[in-house]
């Protein structure tokens, strides 16, 4: 089948795209997994209207609005090529072939977190790496930020805001006489014991058996595109203190004509929020491209 654009990935990003491309009337395929980034949240907050809400009932509601236009067109299957070039794309995905004019790539991003027994069960529900999304609902109490590098040190800082921090620098950071300082002045307490597990909700066993209970723990994760369709396609990405994402500019174009990127694939950071308005700038810019050409 033959579509104006292929959207790959179908959560807030990729909906948002599609949304803007469907009342413009075109035809569009929107391939999706169903895997979520913030699949593990309880609770998406930050999102005006939406301040809350459990993100799958966000994800859901927004399918069903996109489904009830007649152009668009869901398949839960993953793609796992794409060849060709602008107006003459061959999509891979389900054991089929899918024709499309234009690409939008919103697979978002994995994220990579340190090997510490117990942390990845806990992820999304009592270890975060947002406090914009999830700090108000810890209550000022205890917070532990586990270092991962030197860009934990922002986060320790930051976190302050949302209750008493304790920065845990499990080996992975040695703060410099500054940066002490300037934790100091936050009120930041250092833990430099190894830590050996995370238990309960947010208990963290120390080296030696100490143990030190919180209300959250914080962590920044490493993070790489979810899918290889982008580096396959030769598109170029960008290194940033988080990870790899999309290099993309202001109109969300990538380095290959006629791809476009939106979402955590093409940010540094984000939240569900900033992933929707990423998403609709690149539906539009999509449907511009298709009737004004490309460059």
């Amino acid at each position: 089948m033959s579509f104006d654009v292929a959207i790959v990935g179908g959560s807030f990003a990729g909906l948002s795209a599609a949304l803007q491309l469907a009342r413009a009337r075109r035809r569009v395929a929107v391939f999706d997994t169903g895997l979520r980034r913030n699949r593990f949240a309880a609770a998406s907050h930050g999102f005006l209207a939406q301040d809350g809400r459990p993100p799958g009932e966000i994800a859901a509601q927004a399918r069903e609005q996109l489904l009830r236009y007649p152009t668009v067109q869901w398949i839960d299957a993953a793609v796992s090529g794409i060849a060709g070039e602008a107006d003459a794309f061959e999509v891979q995905a389900g054991g089929r072939t899918w024709l499309a004019r234009r690409i939008v790539l919103a697979t978002g991003v994995s994220d990579g977190l340190p090997a510490i027994p117990g942390l990845q069960e806990r992820w999304g529900r009592h270890v975060f790496h947002c406090p914009y999304c999830h700090g108000y609902e810890l209550g000022q109490g205890r917070i532990g930020v586990i270092a991962v590098g030197p860009v934990s040190l922002h986060q320790a800082l930051l976190l302050p805001e949302w209750g008493r921090v304790t920065f845990l620098l499990n080996g992975a950071f040695q703060p410099g006489e500054d940066d002490l300082r300037e934790l100091s002045a936050r009120g930041v307490a250092v833990e430099a014991a190894p830590i050996l597990a995370i238990e309960g909700e947010a208990r963290v066993v120390l080296e030696g058996g100490r143990v030190e209970d919180f209300a959250g723990l914080f962590v920044a994760s490493r993070t790489e595109p979810a899918s290889p369709v982008a580096q396959q396609m030769g598109c170029a990405l960008d290194e940033s203190p988080l990870g790899r994402c999309v290099r993309t500019g202001p109109m969300k174009d990538t380095s290959v004509p006629g791809v476009f990127a939106c979402g955590d694939l093409a940010r540094a950071a984000g939240n569900v929020a900033l992933a929707v308005g990423d998403g609709a700038m690149a539906g539009a810019a999509v449907h511009r491209s298709l009737m004004f050409g490309l460059g």
